[in-house]
């Protein structure tokens, strides 16, 4: 299980402008046909562009939260 924390991806602030430099960084850290896990302090807008970008490599993806705990965003794993 691959676990990406997105509040490392930026410093202070995330910047639209920046957008697809996270991307890139969301896509080398998953890797192809993993479970990944969506973690860290970030905007919904860069937790919808990664689970977006990541749909079709991630074979599952979920949220996790402290608060919800684990969300399953989607699971491609015909098992």
């Amino acid at each position: 299980m691959i676990i990406i924390d997105l509040s490392t991806f930026y410093t202070d602030t995330a910047k639209l402008s920046s957008r697809e430099a996270y991307l890139t960084k969301a896509n080398e850290q998953a890797g192809e046909g993993n479970d990944v896990v969506l973690t860290g302090k970030a905007p919904v807008w860069l937790y919808l562009a990664v689970a977006h970008a990541l749909h079709g490599k991630a074979k599952k993806l979920i949220y996790r939260s402290p608060v919800t705990g684990d969300v399953v965003i989607f699971d491609h794993d015909p098992f």
